[in-house]
């Protein structure tokens, strides 16, 4: 019988592997090849601890290695591991999750559409703004606006939508109806909402703190504004709440810090704490209606082979039990502050740009723009040398984002910091 092969460290040397965003004429012989974690700390193939320092890619907010989630993993595939959902089929954890979800939500008479992560939410909500504006008798209302640096995923509306124009370039034409605006203007929404024509418009994108475009929180009113001008037009509001819910900014689902009632929110990565793949989209009664009213009604022709996939919703719903019961929801503000105090006394080094952050346990350093432009491996030496001192960030376009999981305490919050030091000592250094 054929068996996996045995893979040892060197057999990374020769790896078939293609990375994500990477650039493989470079990688291979250089991997970083994480075997182990547990709370927020990884160990590379030999031996060397890291802090976790942006929670992976800013999911795992219960740390590594909760036995919780892992026996109720176990546990699961035990009795159900898989079946589908799509048509009359259910499973009984996807239907606990989705009551557990919509219960917990400030949303009254919400549904929850099941998917596998952030970038196909991001295409399942773009997909039923339109639908649902067709289904109202308005087709004509396609466009969607997105807002600069915003990240929206690398599906297909999610591509389109992303507000960074690099992560749009050599992929052909992409989906059409599309616009962006200024990430800080709610008058830059409005003015492109009355260019296109309100008629037209579907439904405006919106992260409350921008993530992988370089933790961006909204400035002061923003988000309030932004959803009197949806409001006002009769646009759909759709908070992208991949990285902000669960807990990231103090709160469940990454909006409950404005007064803004959303029509959908996309939910990922914290949903599991990345134990497992599982995404959401969060919807509102009355998006919802017109499909949920009567038999024979229209139907959303959209899914995924593993929405609702019974194993993963089993994580997720261990995942919010450790949430709740150890009461890290409210960790992303309780934090937001020592963080930033933590990474001000950065402020000094002469290497070190732009620090962003203060709106949830999330942060960024950037570099200093004239370095960067000077010295262009900076940034990979910035990378390097913070893992040196045993911390692992999130490299971003200027620097580096940072996003522990939510289990760290204060005093770490300073081990990261001085990772970081490290990092710019050693981008000086090189230059």
């Amino acid at each position: 019988m054929w068996r996996f092969p045995s893979v040892g460290v060197d057999d990374a040397m020769t790896s078939t592997y293609w990375h994500p965003f990477a650039d493989m004429g470079a990688v291979p012989g250089n991997e970083l090849v994480v075997t182990r974690g547990e709370g927020i700390y990884l160990w590379d193939d030999q031996g060397r601890r890291y802090i976790d320092g942006s929670s992976g890619l800013w999911h795992t907010q219960v740390g590594h290695g909760r036995e919780e989630i892992i026996e109720a993993i176990a546990r699961q595939l035990r009795t159900l591991d898989t079946y589908a959902t799509f048509g009359d089929l259910a499973n009984p954890l996807a239907l606990a999750l989705a009551d557990r979800l919509t219960a917990l939500a400030p949303m009254p008479g919400a549904k929850i559409f099941l998917g596998l992560g952030g970038g196909d939410g991001i295409d399942t909500a773009a997909k039923l703004a339109r639908q649902y504006w067709t289904v109202q008798g308005q087709p004509e209302r396609l466009h969607l606006i997105s807002r600069t640096f915003g990240y929206h995923g690398t599906h297909g509306f999610g591509t389109s939508l992303v507000g960074m124009p690099t992560m749009r370039q050599d992929h052909g034409p992409l989906i059409g109806s599309v616009s962006h605006v200024n990430h800080e203007s709610a008058d830059a929404l409005e003015q492109e909402i009355l260019r296109v024509g309100p008629a037209k418009v579907a439904a405006f994108f919106c992260e409350p703190v921008i993530g992988a475009g370089g933790i961006r929180p909204a400035p002061e009113g923003y988000m309030e504004a932004v959803g009197e001008i949806c409001k006002r037009h009769g646009v759909l509001l759709v908070i992208d709440s991949v990285i902000c819910a669960f807990g990231r900014v103090g709160t469940w689902f990454g909006y409950e810090r404005w007064k803004i009632e959303p029509d959908m929110v996309v939910l990922a990565k914290g949903l599991t704490s990345g134990y497992l793949p599982l995404g959401g989209v969060l919807i509102s009664a009355e998006i919802a209606a017109p499909f949920w009213a009567k038999p024979g009604g229209p139907v959303f022709r959209h899914g995924a082979t593993y929405a609702g996939h019974p194993t993963c919703c089993a994580a997720a719903l261990a995942n919010l039990d450790i949430l709740e019961s150890e009461h890290l929801i409210p960790r992303g503000r309780e934090l937001e502050g020592p963080l930033m105090d933590a990474l001000s006394t950065l402020k000094d080094h002469p290497a070190c740009g732009e620090i962003r952050g203060g709106l949830g346990l999330a942060a960024a350093v950037d570099l200093n723009a004239d370095l960067v432009k000077e010295s262009p491996g900076a940034l990979a030496r910035l990378t390097a040398g913070s893992r040196a001192a045993g911390l692992l960030t999130r490299v971003q376009a200027t620097g580096v984002g940072i996003g522990p999981p939510l289990v760290i305490e204060p005093a770490q919050l300073h081990e990261i910091a001085a990772g970081i030091r490290a990092g710019l000592d050693a981008a000086l250094a090189g230059a």
